[in-house]
């Protein structure tokens, strides 16, 4: 089951027209009733992966894979200004001084198989009294890019980083009223 999500974007300073978006996300990433979006953001950046080793077993040889180890992007609003940044904790840390550090809640593959998942976060931490002190659940959809390579971990890189493009939009959520 998809729900459909509906969002506004905001007129630009030129006098471009709002126009509607709509985004169906799983039901599994639909956020808890009582709460409300209060913000949208857009993120450009990257998915940071290491290359790492796990021991062979029982005879096998070594396996080889990238780990995940935080993003690294800049946030935008809906009229392209730089309004914050995203990093690992996973956190979302507002020009205003605000952040919510989430945890993972539930995941879902998005219609663009070679893009990172979509996810529903939860807030295990708040920080000040901006944009993104009072979030309690955050969505990641329309993603773009973003996944590990699927080569190039091997025992002469082990430990090596890579830096993988990618883009996303967030909701932010929090109660109602």
């Amino acid at each position: 089951m998809m729900l459909a999500i509906t969002a506004l974007t905001a007129c630009a300073a030129n006098g471009t027209r709002t126009h509607v978006v709509s985004v169906d996300v799983p039901a599994n990433l639909a956020v808890p009733a009582g709460q409300v979006r209060r913000s949208e953001v857009t993120a450009a950046g990257v998915q940071i992966y290491q290359c790492s080793t796990t021991a062979g077993t029982n005879g096998t040889s070594a396996k080889f894979d990238w780990v995940f180890k935080g993003p690294e992007a800049e946030l935008f609003d809906s009229a392209g200004t730089k309004i914050g940044k995203h990093y690992g904790g996973p956190t979302w840390e507002s020009n205003d001084g605000s952040t919510v550090v989430g945890e993972v809640k539930a995941r879902a593959d998005g219609p663009d198989a070679s893009a990172i998942p979509w996810l529903l976060l939860t807030a295990k931490a708040n920080q000040g009294e901006g944009v993104f002190g009072k979030t309690m659940s955050i969505q990641r959809v329309s993603t773009v890019g973003g996944k590990a390579p699927e080569s190039g971990c091997d025992a002469a890189s082990v430990g090596a980083p890579t830096r993988v493009a990618y883009k996303a939009t967030y909701f932010f959520y929090a109660k109602a009223g």
